[in-house]
């Protein structure tokens, strides 16, 4: 069985759906598809900028990202969230990125930009913004797909103002209830955007996000629309 594309258009947004025969096809797909994104990024314009999720489909990814041939030298890494506790627990999005991949890699300490969620998340969220003020637009965003379709730390039922690129959060239904996130109109301002979503738990979340319910990840729509790389769900 081979791999399939979906393309569609949901409420303004591109979305092209990549359907995986198996989770180590998507992962390898997916460093290459990183690889190529630093390679095109650095030659264009001398650096790249990648925001990373968190979660286990991310984990696996980065774990091989060590392998690649880049200029490390040249990354300049964000989040697209992260949760409200001290930099070294295990639930960190950053802590687990600097275990599978970061402190592999040479890429310099202050091109490394994670977001100072022990702050608690108004503290931590306007000195995002601060750190994002100078950052134009994304060469590639990472994120993932909750089964309730959140993405980042922006959850269903919540507002957030799009106008800030980061945002507190508070009331998460999952723990911890604080939380910062990266918004949803300042992740759309980049070059590529990939969701990663596996499993049979994604399923309600999917077919919501397909049938145009307008989840939060539905509202990410950079230029050039979003690709969704799928394993373990049915289209």
């Amino acid at each position: 069985m081979q791999n399939t594309t979906q393309s569609q258009v949901i409420n303004g947004q591109i979305s092209r759906w990549q359907v995986f025969t198996a989770q180590e096809v998507l992962n390898n797909s997916a460093v290459e598809r990183i690889a190529e994104a630093a390679r095109n990024a650095i030659a264009s314009h001398g650096r790249f900028s990648i925001v990373l999720a968190g979660g286990s489909t991310p984990k696996s990814i980065y774990q091989l990202l060590p392998g690649i041939d880049t200029d490390w030298s040249k990354w300049h890494v964000y989040y697209g969230d992260d949760r409200c506790l001290p930099p070294e627990h295990e639930e960190r999005n950053s802590l687990m990125a600097h275990e599978a991949w970061l402190k592999h890699v040479a890429i310099p300490a202050d091109q490394i930009h994670d977001i100072p969620a022990e702050r608690g998340p108004v503290d931590a969220a306007q000195a995002y913004n601060q750190t994002l003020a100078e950052v134009g637009e994304f060469d590639l965003v990472l994120l993932g797909l909750g089964e309730d379709g959140h993405t980042a730390s922006l959850f269903p039922g919540h507002s957030w103002d799009d106008a800030k690129a980061a945002v507190p959060v508070f009331g998460a239904p999952k723990p911890p209830p604080e939380r910062v996130s990266i918004s949803a109109a300042r992740l759309s301002q980049a070059k590529e955007v990939i969701f990663f979503v596996t499993g049979a738990g994604k399923q309600e979340a999917v077919d919501n996000w397909r049938g145009g319910l307008g989840i939060p990840a539905s509202l990410i729509k950079p230029r050039n629309g979003v690709d969704i790389y799928i394993f373990g769900v049915n289209l």
